[in-house]
């Protein structure tokens, strides 16, 4: 069965990560993964009421990748948005658009939450496929981790047990991004704008979630054009 899995990295407040919790019991969610968190003591265990369970069983990590090992779709969050075309990194899905996208999805997928005070760095939110925002007001954007959580799992929480047809697999994705750098470094494209360029695409393919079907159109072509070009280059 698919996991959804609810990942905190360095949250600072026991108390928020015990709240998480008990919204994760609330909708179903049982998979909590934390990165150098603080330490859990009373108040954690106390908020968390009914999810005592989910945040004994809490996987804890040093690192945000092992974390996300195993999940085929990354999606960060964060209060902090940008506007523009070319902010592509902070190009926000509400939750209702990301459980809309992922409602038949059967493969694993991590929600990632950042710190109280500062949210995700930017090359953590550089590493996830999207990036959901729950639209707040102008004056007062940004809202209590446990509150954003318990949003984005109320939308999500009709998604946990449906299936999707025929998606492709993490190492498949990974050789289209590769494949795409490929063709970037084949048509000689600036080296100034080349991680950019590439973290653009992978948003870009987050956003859309393609199927298996269209990850393995997408390489041929790409894949196609970046050895004729390299051929040419030899003649």
């Amino acid at each position: 069965m698919p996991e959804i899995r609810i990942v905190l990295v360095g949250p600072k407040f026991e108390g928020n990560v015990g709240a998480v919790a008990r919204s994760m019991s609330n909708f179903n969610f049982e998979n909590l993964y934390l990165v150098n968190p603080c330490e859990l003591g009373d108040d954690a265990y106390r908020r968390a009421k009914h999810g005592f369970h989910i945040l004994e069983n809490a996987k804890i990590f040093d690192n945000l990748d092992d974390a996300l090992e195993g999940c085929f779709l990354t999606v960060g969050t964060s209060g902090a948005i940008t506007k523009g075309d070319t902010n592509f990194a902070r190009i926000p899905l509400c939750p209702s658009k990301l459980a809309e996208d992922i409602k038949d999805y059967d493969e694993n997928v991590a929600i990632v939450f950042g710190r109280e005070d500062i949210g995700l760095y930017q090359d953590e939110l550089d590493r996830c496929d999207a990036f959901v925002n729950v639209p707040t007001s102008d004056e007062h954007p940004i809202i209590n981790l446990s509150h954003a959580a318990t949003i984005i799992m109320y939308e999500l929480s009709g998604t946990v047990h449906l299936t999707h047809p025929e998606p492709a697999d993490n190492h498949e994705k990974e050789r289209l991004f590769e494949a795409f750098d490929d063709l970037l470094d084949a048509v000689e494209y600036n080296n100034d704008r080349k991680h950019r360029t590439s973290v653009m695409f992978r948003k870009m393919m987050g956003r859309s979630i393609p199927t298996k079907c269209e990850y393995h159109t997408i390489m041929g072509v790409i894949g196609r054009a970046a050895k004729l070009l390299n051929d040419s280059k030899e003649d």
